[in-house]
């Protein structure tokens, strides 16, 4: 929090690269690369793409970029809600699990970076989303284990449960209707306000099952094991990988009502 605050454009958008390089670690021995060698060279090549994706942020290829990650993630989710076990898929290809986690990462450093770049609320809008999906992906794990009895999805995530989903909806609509009150918004874009708060938060849901899914092909149980005790860097990164493209893209289309 302190980082949005204090940390200007580029040492923010360097620090958010650096969380996004180690989680892309990660991924690389999620799809199967397990020699240094060749996580090093997936590292570079999502080097390459922040750093391009950077230098071309304010033109055409942020917007193509987003809108290639909201095209996306709808699929994501019918490959999680066709995910079997033991049976033989397209993601057993180490290659195919090696580009989709480009599109899963480099998205999701984009709109962290865009959405700190609105003016004149940037900063406000990083924290708010930073804490929309905390707060969600907390009250959706308490709520889940006292009241969950009905699975979201018992293949991909045996722990999750419907019941923990609308908590996490309540409490986003809650923070959200505060949001907006506080920021003076009227009528109508309360309402958008709020719709993109729940679909973002939706999102975030998705972020997660699909990075457990990819897991579910590795027969792993963290992502890695750079933070001891709490799995790896993308067990804490893989809500934001869907919702800060959505959040970002509602934002866009508040702000383009007249």
């Amino acid at each position: 929090m302190i980082a949005v605050i204090m940390l200007d454009a580029l040492l923010l958008a360097g620090l958010f690269a650096l969380f996004i390089c180690l989680a892309a670690w990660e991924w690389a021995a999620m799809c199967g690369y397990k020699a240094a060698t060749s996580r090093v060279l997936y590292v570079a090549l999502m080097m390459v793409c922040l750093s391009a994706c950077y230098l071309f942020k304010d033109t055409h290829l942020s917007a193509i970029i987003i809108v290639a990650a909201l095209i996306w993630w709808p699929c994501a989710m019918l490959l999680v809600i066709s995910y079997k076990q033991d049976t033989i898929s397209a993601l057993d290809s180490r290659i195919l699990k090696a580009g989709i986690g480009v599109l899963v990462l480099v998205p999701a450093w984009l709109s962290l970076v865009l959405l700190h770049a609105v003016e004149p609320d940037g900063v406000f809008y990083v924290i708010f989303l930073l804490i929309l999906i905390w707060s969600a992906d907390t009250v959706a794990y308490f709520s889940g284990r006292r009241w969950g009895k009905h699975k979201l999805s018992s293949v991909v995530s045996p722990a999750k449960s419907w019941e923990g989903v609308i908590g996490a909806l309540i409490v986003t609509g809650l923070l959200s209707l505060l949001v907006a009150v506080s920021t003076n918004m009227q009528g109508i874009e309360i309402l958008i306000f709020l719709a993109i708060c729940l679909i973002t938060a939706l999102a975030s849901v998705l972020g997660d099952l699909f990075e457990s899914m990819i897991k579910r092909y590795g027969n792993l149980k963290d992502s890695g094991a750079l933070l001891p005790g709490h799995g790896g860097v993308m067990d804490r990164l893989d809500s934001l990988t869907a919702a800060s493209p959505v959040f970002l893209a509602g934002l866009w289309l508040l702000k383009a009502l007249p």
